[in-house]
Parts: C-alpha cells; structure tokens; sequence
C-alpha cells in the first residue's frame, strides 16, 4: 500500500509543482477512515518524508515517543516540515491540559504543533481560545495551530488568528472535520475581521 500512496504523492506533486503539498495520514483513533498498525503508520509517513514529494508531514501526537523522535529526524533531514497534531472528536480538555499537549509537541520537535478538539458548550471554545492566547504569550517558540471543531466551534477557526492561531483550514468540497468552513466564506469572513 505505500507504494501506491508514494505513487499518488507524485501525481498530486506534478499537479501541484511549487505548491507545498501536506502529507497527512489520520489514523482511526485521531478520526480517520482506515486503521493500521503504529508500524505502518510510522513507516507510511517516514517513506512520504523522505521520498521528496512532500513538503509537510503531519504526525499524531498519542504515539510511542521514540519513534515520533526517530520520524521528526528523518522528516528534518530530508527538509520536509512537521505538523504534530491531536484531534479530540469528542471533548475540550482542561486549558491547562491543551497547553501541556501544545508544549509536548514542542518539545518533540514539531515545527507547527496543532490541537483539534470538540466543544460541548460556548465556554469551552472559549477554553480553547484562551489556552491559545496563553501558549502564545508564554510558551510558544514557534507557530502553532488550534481549532474547536463542529458547529459551535467555526469560530475559532474564523478568529484564531487573533488569540495566535497561525493557520486554519477550509474546505474545497467536502469537509474532512466537523465545523470546517468553505474556503470562499472563510476568506471572506477573515477579511471582514482583518
């Protein structure tokens, strides 16, 4: 199967030729459609760091912490960026414990770390909010990315920026998370705000 992901990496690579192209495999637990192995996953994501097709590899962040280093290596090496992510579908943690996660991935070498989690009520988009602000003014050594996803949380994803959030992700077609917004609308919505 890796042979035929690396094979459509360079079609989309033709496709896309000085666009940054993203590698992400989301595995089941984080929310994707397909489980594998932890050594697939890690071995399907170190074949797309290393092929020289990809820009940007993103790594789960709830994996054993040797191999995360071993791939951040390799990623680094072959001059392909890390995004390290956690997708909670179905909570919002504490802030402290959003923090902490954002911090973890720091500290494991990511370039951009990113959290991805659920609302259960207005206070907890704000929850995630404020722990962004916080990380940013404290903590952060680098750009991170957060998001509260659904419904509730399309703000976040509007706003982020401005708690210090310095990326977003919209949709052309199909969204792939909960709450993702068409890329036209959160253009616009982002210049009515800039």
């Amino acid at each position: 199967e890796t042979e035929q992901v690396l094979l459509a990496l360079g079609e989309i690579r033709q496709l896309l030729k000085e666009i940054p192209l993203l590698f992400t495999f989301r595995s089941k637990k984080e929310g994707g459609e397909t489980e594998i192995s932890d050594e697939a996953y890690f071995e399907l994501n170190r074949q797309a760091a290393v092929s020289g097709l990809t820009d940007v590899i993103d790594i789960e962040l709830f994996n054993d912490e040797a191999q995360i280093r071993s791939l951040v290596s390799d990623a680094h090496a072959a001059g392909v960026k890390v995004i390290m992510s956690n997708h909670d579908f179905h909570k919002t943690p504490a802030q402290e414990d959003i923090i902490y996660r954002l911090r973890r991935m720091q500290d494991l070498g990511a370039d951009l770390p990113k959290i991805a989690v659920m609302p259960q009520s207005p206070q907890d988009v704000l929850t995630l909010l404020s722990a962004t602000l916080t990380m940013k003014e404290k903590y952060a050594t680098r750009p991170l990315i957060t998001m509260s996803m659904g419904k509730s949380g399309g703000v976040s994803r509007v706003t982020g920026r401005l708690f210090g959030s310095a990326m977003t992700f919209g949709t052309v077609g199909q969204a792939s998370a909960p709450g993702q917004i068409a890329i036209t609308q959160l253009r616009e919505l982002m210049d009515i705000l800039s």
